[in-house]
């Protein structure tokens, strides 16, 4: 499968298993890589995942060495520091991505979930904590939280129910375990309905955490009211 060049993001795009009720539109499930990867990075997890999706893996749209990345960042021995000017702008890249591919594909607006891993799980959250209204949940693998995203977040009352799901490995020595703990104490202070999970796995999707991941966004699309 080739990738599509048309919207504003390079993506690939698997259509549901399970086609929705005559007159129904898919939910969408939207995959972001991390730094240096690409679109079919992700991908292969589609059908790990629940058959409903109209699954969507985007690619970053910064070069970064033989891949992609949404935001340069510099290793530091005190930690990465991001580029937040430019994590800004690759944000607000996938707000418009959404509308975009909600409309070409008759996609439901209101079931867009995002799951990303690293660089991506970072823009996952700093997307949905900004602009909850277009995001219905989120899972995000082995991420962290940039300072914008909690400068920028949106008000206690826009974010109130937001579901989101954090995974992180204790033995990450890429975005270490005290990155995904942080993740737990900062959304525990919001009024997100938050779920965090620990597994014994370095900076990876395993099986144990891809499982919770796909529990998490069944879950979802069950409670959700639609078929």
């Amino acid at each position: 499968m080739q990738p599509s060049n048309t919207l504003s993001l390079t993506h690939l795009t698997r259509p549901p298993r399970i086609a929705p009720p005559d007159g129904g539109k898919p939910p969408l499930l939207i995959l972001l890589h991390g730094v240096g990867s690409h679109e079919r990075d992700l991908f292969g997890l589609a059908n790990e995942l629940d058959g409903r999706f109209f699954v969507v893996s985007v690619r970053a749209p910064l070069p970064h060495g033989g891949g992609f990345g949404w935001y340069p960042v510099d290793f530091t021995p005190n930690g990465p520091v991001a580029d937040e000017a430019k994590a800004r702008t690759s944000r607000d890249l996938l707000q418009t991505f959404i509308g975009e591919i909600t409309q070409a594909y008759g996609l439901d607006s209101d079931r867009v979930y995002l799951a990303g891993f690293s660089q991506g799980a970072i823009m996952s959250l700093y997307l949905a904590l900004h602009s909850p209204e277009l995001v219905a949940g989120v899972a995000a693998m082995s991420g962290r939280l940039i300072e914008a995203t909690l400068s920028e977040r949106a008000e206690d009352a826009r974010l109130a129910g937001l579901p989101i799901l954090a995974v992180h490995g204790v033995y990450d020595r890429v975005l270490t375990i005290a990155e995904g703990r942080r993740i737990q104490a900062e959304l525990s202070r919001l009024p997100v309905e938050l779920t965090y999970h620990e597994y014994e796995m370095a900076h990876e999707v395993s099986r144990e955490s891809l499982g919770a991941v796909a529990s998490f966004l069944t879950a979802r699309l069950d409670s959700s009211g639609k078929p």
